[in-house]
């Protein structure tokens, strides 16, 4: 369901200090690595900041005990670039969310604090980024099926990818071969899904400090991951693979609830666009193994294990200058397929997109999109729409909507049946 995490990350007693340590420290140790460089003769700095109230109605009442009728609260963002003159630079990004309904999407987080270095190799250039940071991988719209670096900051609207900031080392080599990426990371990310008051949860309370892990080194295992990337005339390609710590949880039940269980997974990926005049085809594809099913076993207590592939594959149209004016309208269709069928641990076994948006491409920046995702298997259907646009310098508006309607029972959905709800978000930003 549709998960956000606090900035306990998840961890109890000296292992929550620990990793909250290692996180404050990183910025001062990488302003002051920066900062004591003897070549930092000027310095360029830019500061950015986004503050947000959102609130959000239910006009169903709720499938389950405890849940509001409403949601309301404030996030806060800001980013600090820094450059010297040689071209390093420093990006800092902290977060902050609170919920007035629900504490469990209250969250502070660390998005980017990373050292960003680069230089020649050869024809090409190399470039490291150290530090907190986020990458994201996928070309399609309704499901960013490939992209498994970050956790997902699931904030309660379904389709939000919001990612959370991963400390990582992050190498690239680019040239006339293609890009090559590599990763190491550590300090897993853990998700915490909403809480009693919250909607778009599950009807059974999941005990968000009871995290667990497969491997014994915990939250700490170093995970790797690498991606090739190139251009082929109008074919966009990237090959990607991924060693480590699921960062989707497994829902285990026990005495306190149910509580996320954390595989280790090796994912190996696929994402494709091809571009032809006003058509893109696209798609993504993974198989993954080490990961466990929707279907329990009662003799162990657990879900089974089973090696899966799954892919998103479809296509956008641009109607460019509609009706003779500066709007320009997209229409797309995408078939989201997993292979475990009813029991994949996620709503997209065998699911159909539609979707159109409308850019004016007017000073204010409108915008309106609207969706319809449909199960092949059963009548269950998600209608979504936004609208988007810009009321002065400063202000940004959007008001967003999603119904739920005919979820069969034996739809992932079900339990979020009565959630369909209207939004209004006012950013402002300086």
């Amino acid at each position: 369901m549709i998960t956000v995490l606090r900035d306990n990350g998840n961890m109890t007693g000296s292992t929550a200090h620990r990793a909250k340590d290692v996180a404050i420290s990183a910025i001062p140790a990488i302003l002051a690595v920066f900062i004591a460089t003897p070549s930092l003769a000027e310095t360029f700095v830019e500061v950015f900041t986004r503050l947000s109230a959102e609130t959000r109605i239910y006009p169903d009442s709720a499938a389950h005990p405890g849940q509001r009728s409403h949601a309301s609260g404030l996030t806060g963002e800001t980013t600090i670039y820094v450059e010297d003159d040689e071209g390093r630079s420093i990006t800092v990004t902290p977060f902050y969310r609170y919920d007035a309904v629900d504490r469990e999407r209250t969250h502070a987080d660390l998005r980017d604090a990373y050292l960003l270095v680069y230089g020649e190799a050869g024809d090409g250039e190399w470039e490291l980024r150290l530090g907190f940071d986020r990458v994201f991988w996928g070309v399609t719209e309704s499901r960013s099926l490939v992209d498994i670096v970050n956790q997902t900051a699931l904030t309660g609207s379904p389709g939000d990818e919001t990612k959370l900031g991963q400390p990582m080392a992050h190498v690239t080599l680019s040239g006339e071969a293609g890009v090559f990426e590599a990763f190491a990371m550590t300090w897993h990310r853990p998700r915490t899904l909403p809480g009693r008051k919250g909607r778009l949860r599950g009807g059974m309370i999941v005990n968000n400090d009871g995290v667990s892990y497969e491997s014994g080194a915990e939250e700490w295992h170093v995970d790797l991951a690498g991606r090739y990337s190139n251009s082929f005339g109008p074919f966009d390609v990237g090959l990607s693979v991924f060693d480590g710590t699921s960062r989707d949880p497994t829902l285990l039940p026990t005495l306190k609830g149910l509580v996320p269980h954390y595989e280790q997974i090796r994912q190996f990926g696929l994402d494709a666009q091809y571009t032809s005049g006003p058509w893109l085809l696209k798609l993504e594809a993974i198989h993954r193994s080490g990961a466990r099913n929707n279907r329990f076993d009662p003799a162990n207590g657990r879900f089974e294990e089973e090696d899966y592939a799954a892919f998103v594959t479809g296509a956008e149209y641009t109607i460019w200058s509609l009706w003779d004016t500066d709007a320009d309208l997209s229409l797309i269709a995408e078939w989201n397929r997993d292979d475990r069928g009813r029991w994949a641990t996620n709503a997209f076994e065998n699911d159909l997109l539609l979707a159109a948006r409308i850019g004016l491409n007017d000073e204010m920046s409108t915008e309106f999109f609207i969706s319809v995702f449909s199960s092949l298997e059963d009548d269950s259907k998600v209608v979504s729409g936004e609208f988007k646009r810009r009321l002065d310098d400063n202000w940004f508006m959007s008001i967003e909507g999603t119904a739920y309607a005919d979820v069969a029972t034996s739809d992932i959905l079900y339990d979020v049946r009565r959630d369909s709800f209207i939004g209004l978000n006012l950013d402002y930003s300086f």
